[in-house]
């Protein structure tokens, strides 16, 4: 994740450099104090006192300045570290297949990417200021201590291998838990997307109490896990501060019987060497923190990396699509399984061809293939078997953005967002014109309703589209693919929401607009599809049947009993 930081690098080199001049100033101080002590305390010089304070007070404000600077400096590359590497995550995650998406849940792709890359970021610019400032104070204060007295360094060193010997057992014991609590952050995401997503169902079968279970149970195990880790980490500062501390009690016997003898050490060395030590401490301790941040962070760089780095499955073709399209869909032998399935297939050697302008329809038992194999013209999955041709060209062999330009798919879930009922329209098109927005509701027989809200067609849209019924919800997502004006329309079930009669007409209006458009239905009843140029007859996964709605009543058992139980049992009218 370094190329993330490479545009950043000026501030990358300034931010340390000015965190120098801090701990720089921080480490004259106590040296300066035992100047104060000795010279002028002890031996009643008040000038130097003096002159020697106001020199502590301007490297105090020296100081302070190159702290904020530093801050500065660190905050902005963080913060477009963090910009940078949200929006490439963002990014990937639009680019992610079906099959790739159906692996990680929504709820942990929410995770990653944001508290996992604010852990990340934080990493960061900690490492920039933190590891740097504690890193010289660290070295400096044993230095400067060693200029108080090599005893006192002495003394240090033997305590420091304590010290690090905790760092290590503590995190180490710590390390692997991190990843298991964003597994449990990414379980409460699951629970909150769900429910937000399904409120109304909730509230229809009265289950609040049940998904409160559901959510406090999935929070008991986000606290537990977190309890877990801060309390074995809780157990690391005393031990250090324990070890560090006997250092400290060690500088002041070994000082004060230093300076009883009359030796080399002066009361304010040793006042000095208290203050290094517990800079120094305060260093190993911060230094310890860091060390954490970066396990954490390395748990969440680990699943950031999982998506950026998953390699593409539907990935460009090396051909360019032609100018010039006929919108002719072609299936050849085509199988497909998918890849959670065991090599089960849902579609058997489907064969069939879609003419330019032709409507084919679809109709087959919940569960026979019929949406997975529209979703394999526009490359939502590839073919595990046999081709799937467009203009007489495989669909693999096409870029995939030009691929789906020439195509219109309407998917069982009409999906909206929330903004007004014409930039929802829009989405097929960014620059159509309001005309022409109109044209398109006019011809998925929305315009009517539209009109009669109270702003038209700048009435909000709820999130998920709420505040409209699902015939209007379909009917709008129905206008904006017919907006997109491309080569191939595909409904897939699209219609279900609607009476026959709005049905009937959203048809007739489509064969009458959209002359040229080939069109691909996939329906329930027969009532919608009897109008179709062909009708496939889609059973366990493969055709079973093909040809008019005529042919089918003469020659197919399975269109044959679907049409008596809608059209007669169900008394249906056409």
């Amino acid at each position: 994740m370094l190329k993330y930081l490479k545009k950043y690098w000026f501030y990358c080199l300034l931010a340390p450099l000015f965190m120098v001049g801090e701990v720089a100033m921080d480490l004259i101080q106590p040296d300066m104090m035992a100047d104060i002590v000795d010279n002028g305390v002890l031996k009643s010089d008040m000038e130097l006192i003096v002159s020697v304070g106001i020199r502590m007070i301007l490297f105090v404000m020296l100081g302070g300045f190159c702290g904020v600077m530093c801050g500065v400096f660190a905050n902005i590359a963080g913060q477009g570290f963090g910009n940078d590497l949200r929006k490439d995550l963002f990014s990937r995650i639009m680019s992610l297949s079906f099959q790739q998406t159906d692996k990680i849940s929504t709820g942990s792709l929410v995770t990653r990417l944001t508290n996992d890359v604010t852990q990340v970021q934080n990493m960061v610019m900690m490492s920039i200021r933190g590891f740097v400032r504690n890193t010289v104070m660290f070295l400096g204060g044993i230095l400067m201590l060693y200029r108080q007295s090599p005893l006192f360094a002495g003394i240090a060193a033997c305590g420091l291998p304590f010290v690090a010997l905790f760092v290590v057992f503590f995190l180490k014991k710590a390390s692997p838990l991190f990843a298991v609590v964003q597994e449990k952050l990414d379980g409460i995401n699951n629970v909150m997307q769900e429910n937000v997503a399904g409120a109304r169902v909730v509230k229809a079968y009265v289950r609040e109490a049940h998904e409160l279970k559901k959510f406090d149970d999935a929070n008991e195990a986000l606290c537990s896990k977190n309890l877990h880790v801060q309390t074995l980490l809780a157990f690391m500062g005393p031990c250090m501060n324990i070890v560090l501390n006997l250092c400290i009690v060690g500088v002041i016997l070994a000082g004060g019987l230093n300076v009883k003898a009359g030796g080399a050490i002066t009361p304010g060395n040793v006042m000095a060497a208290i203050t290094y030590l517990a800079q120094i401490l305060n260093g190993v301790l911060f230094m310890a923190n860091i060390f954490q941040t970066f396990t954490r962070a390395k748990a969440s760089a680990d699943r950031i990396n999982e998506v950026l780095k998953d390699p593409a499955v539907i990935t460009d073709g090396p051909g360019a699509m032609d100018t010039v399209s006929t919108g002719e869909v072609e299936f050849k032998n085509v199988s497909f399984s998918y890849p959670e399935s065991s090599g089960e297939r849902v579609l058997q050697d489907v064969s069939f061809r879609v003419k330019k302008g032709e409507t084919l329809a679809i109709i087959g038992s919940t569960g026979s293939g019929k949406s997975t194999l529209v979703n394999l013209i526009p490359r939502f999955y590839d073919a595990t078997g046999g081709e799937v041709l467009l203009d007489g060209k495989n669909v693999k062999d096409f870029p995939l953005k030009e691929l789906r330009e020439k195509i219109a798919i309407v998917l069982q879930k009409a999906e909206l967002y929330s903004r007004p009922i014409e930039a929802n329209i829009r989405w097929g098109k960014d620059d159509a014109s309001h005309e022409e927005i109109e044209k398109a509701a006019k011809i998925a027989q929305a315009d009517s309703f539209i009109r009669s809200t109270r702003s038209g067609y700048d009435t909000m849209v709820s999130e998920g589209g709420h505040s409209l019924s699902g015939g209007q919800k379909q009917r709008i997502s129905i206008a904006r693919a017919v907006l997109k004006n491309a080569e191939i329309l595909i409904f897939d079930d699209s219609t279900s929401a609607l009476d026959l009669k709005t049905e009937a007409m959203l048809y007739e209006a489509l064969r009458r607009e959209c002359p040229g458009v080939t069109k691909i239905i996939i329906a329930q009843r027969i009532a919608s599809i009897q109008g179709a140029d062909r009708i496939a007859v889609l059973e366990g996964g493969s055709i079973s049947a093909l040809g008019t709605h005529e042919e089918l009543l003469k020659n197919s058992e399975i269109y044959q009993a679907i049409y008596r139980s809608q059209m007669k049992e169900g008394g249906a009218a056409s």
